[in-house]
């Protein structure tokens, strides 16, 4: 009962190194590739975009759309004051 408890923590153990291990050779390759992944998506999502939206020899002017909010007016006057101390 005991030599199969310290035999399961001693694998366990052993397996958490051998992992570990494994992730300090391995993990540099695997970012390098999702980040080109990524990098290369990227790409043909702007790529598309661009060719999508505009031809070549069109020319596209973008304005910035009126803001149709008018500012309320009926919400009062500012009135300045001043505190009188009374002796």
């Amino acid at each position: 009962m005991l030599i199969g408890l310290l035999r399961t923590i001693l694998f366990i153990i052993l397996f958490y190194y051998i992992i570990k291990f494994l992730m300090r050779l391995f993990a540099p390759f695997l970012i390098k590739k999702v980040a080109e992944k990524m990098q290369e998506q990227a790409k043909q999502q702007y790529g598309n975009q661009q060719q999508s939206t505009v031809k070549e020899g069109e020319t596209v002017i973008d304005k910035a759309p009126r803001n149709q909010r008018q500012s309320k007016d009926d919400v009062g006057e500012y009135v300045d004051f001043e505190e009188i101390d009374k002796p």
